[in-house]
C-alpha cells in the first residue's frame, strides 16, 4: 500500500512512518522540513500528485494549544485551511483513504457525567486550537457528504512518548528532570497540575491510525485513546520517582494556560468494534523511556 505521511517530520509523524514502514507500506513524507507547506498549494499538490498514494494519513497541524491563543489566525491556516488543501489534493491525486487526525479537545469542557466521552458527545470548543481542530474535522465530514471522499476521522486524545518535544507536559517535566539530574537542582517546575487526562503511548497510536485506516468506516469519527484518566500531578509525581536524586514539584506562573479542561476520558469502543485495535503498552514504560529521551537529549547539549 502506498502512503502519504503529511507531518512526517513531527513527534507523531516519525512513530507512523516508521511502523507503516514495518507493515511493509510504500512511505512518502510530506513535511515542511522537507520544503512542502499544507498552506501552499503550490508546493502541496505536485508533491501528492506524484506520490499517487493509497492512503494519505494528515497529521500535520498547528498543536500548541497554549500558543494558539496568542495567534489563533496561524492555528486557523495550519489546521483548517491546512486540511482544506490536503483532502483536495487527495482527491485530486485519486487517493482512495484519507485519515485525518484530530484531537478530543474538541469537546471543550465536560462533566463526569459526560465521561467517558464516546464519539457523539457534542462538540464545544474552548481554546483558539479547538476551535481549528473542529473546522479541520467538520472539512473532512464536508468531503465525505459532498464530494464522496473516503475520508476517517481521529479524534485522538493525549498521546506521550521518546521523541515528543517539551512543548507538550510530559516531555516538558521529563526534560526538567533530567537537566535536574544533571545539575543536582532538586525542584521541577509545573503548571495546573490538576486536570486528568487520557495518555496513550504514541507507539499505539500509530498503530491505531494504520488500523483505522485501513479497517475504519469512511466517513465516521473515531476515538484513539486508552479508556482511563490520570492527573497531571500524578503523572509529572512518577516521573520524578524515576529520576536518580529526590526532587519536587514547585509551581511556576508562567507555565499556566489561560484555559485548562478539567478532565478529558474517552472510550475507544468505537475503534475496537471496527478493527480490534487495543493499546499495549503501559503508562510505566512509556514513561521510563520519555525520560530516557529527554536524558539522551539534554546529554547531547553538553
Amino acid at each position: 500500500m502506498r502512503a502519504l505521511v503529511t507531518g512526517s517530520s513531527g513527534f507523531v509523524g516519525r512513530h507512523l512512518v516508521a511502523h507503516l514502514e514495518a507493515a511493509g507500506d510504500d512511505v512518502t513524507g510530506c513535511d515542511r522540513a522537507e520544503g512542502v507547506d499544507i498552506t501552499d498549494p503550490g508546493s502541496l499538490y505536485p508533491h501528492v500528485a506524484a506520490a499517487q498514494p493509497d492512503v494519505v494519513y494528515h497529521l500535520a497541524g498547528f498543536a500548541d494549544v497554549g500558543a494558539s491563543w496568542t495567534d489563533p489566525a496561524a492555528a486557523f491556516r495550519v489546521n483548517g485551511e491546512g486540511t482544506l488543501h490536503v483532502l483536495a489534493a487527495a482527491r485530486a491525486a485519486g487517493a482512495e483513504r484519507v485519515l485525518v487526525v484530530g484531537s478530543a479537545d474538541v469537546y471543550g469542557t465536560v462533566t463526569d457525567a459526560d465521561l467517558p466521552l464516546t464519539e457523539d458527545q457534542p462538540l464545544r470548543p474552548t481554546s483558539p486550537y479547538a476551535a481549528s481542530k473542529v473546522a479541520a474535522d467538520f472539512l473532512a465530514l464536508q468531503a465525505f457528504l459532498g464530494h464522496g471522499q473516503a475520508t476517517v476521522r481521529i479524534r485522538a486524545f493525549n498521546h506521550l512518548g521518546p521523541g515528543q518535544t517539551p512543548r507538550f507536559v510530559a516531555a516538558a517535566i521529563a526534560e526538567r528532570v533530567a537537566r535536574n539530574e544533571r545539575t543536582g537542582a532538586a525542584e521541577v517546575g509545573v503548571g495546573n497540575v490538576t486536570p486528568r487526562r487520557d495518555f496513550t503511548d504514541v507507539r499505539d497510536v500509530v498503530r491505531a491510525y494504520r488500523l483505522a485506516a485501513v479497517g475504519g468506516v469512511a466517513g465516521e469519527a473515531y476515538h484513539v485513546c486508552s479508556g482511563h484518566d490520570i492527573a497531571v500531578r500524578e503523572l509529572a509525581e512518577r516521573l520524578i520517582a524515576l529520576a536518580d536524586r529526590p526532587m519536587r514539584l514547585v509551581a511556576d506562573p508562567e507555565l499556566q494556560r489561560p484555559v485548562d479542561i478539567p478532565v478529558l476520558r474517552g472510550s475507544a469502543e468505537k475503534l475496537r468494534a471496527a478493527t480490534g485495535w487495543v493499546p499495549e503498552i503501559p503508562l510505566e514504560r512509556t514513561l521510563s523511556d520519555l525520560l530516557d529521551d529527554a536524558r539522551r537529549r539534554v546529554s547531547a547539549e553538553g
